[in-house]
């Protein structure tokens, strides 16, 4: 092969690996054996309240019924938890706690509705944080 052919050819195969990387997705996109892709997002509310006391039964069902629901009107799952965590202290500390479960879908006024929770629980019940949980998920009915 002649030079004038050859760097030609040696310059297509170098630029060919020289391709601008994708954009990234915009939402996860996993692989579903069946059903539609969805989000899963879960929060984990701490019972302790920092003055003393604990969120009762009452008040949980309270903000629950008031402000959940209204906001998932599809529905959602709540577990009882227990977490626990060394303290800056090296005390063992534990904490009954809630775990609120919601299947949706990518919208960011589902992201709002959250985050309103969040900053509701937090306000109402003193807490210093409420943990949020995404991952995309599989989901048939």
């Amino acid at each position: 092969m002649s030079r004038v052919i050859a760097f030609p050819v040696a310059l297509v195969l170098v630029l060919a690996g020289c391709q601008t990387p994708p954009a990234p997705p915009t939402k996860p996109q996993p692989i579903c054996a069946g059903g539609d892709v969805m989000m899963q997002t879960t929060l984990w509310f701490g019972l302790s309240k920092p003055q003393g006391g604990t969120v009762s039964s009452l008040e949980w069902m309270n903000f629950v019924d008031k402000e959940v629901t209204p906001r998932f009107r599809d529905g959602l799952s709540v577990y009882d938890a227990k977490g626990q965590w060394l303290g800056e202290n090296g005390q063992l500390a534990r904490e009954n706690s809630k775990a609120l479960m919601l299947i949706h879908r990518f919208d960011p006024a589902v992201n709002n509705h959250i985050e309103a929770l969040r900053t509701l629980y937090k306000k109402r019940f003193g807490q210093e944080s409420v943990m949020r949980i995404d991952a995309p998920v599989c989901v048939g009915f």
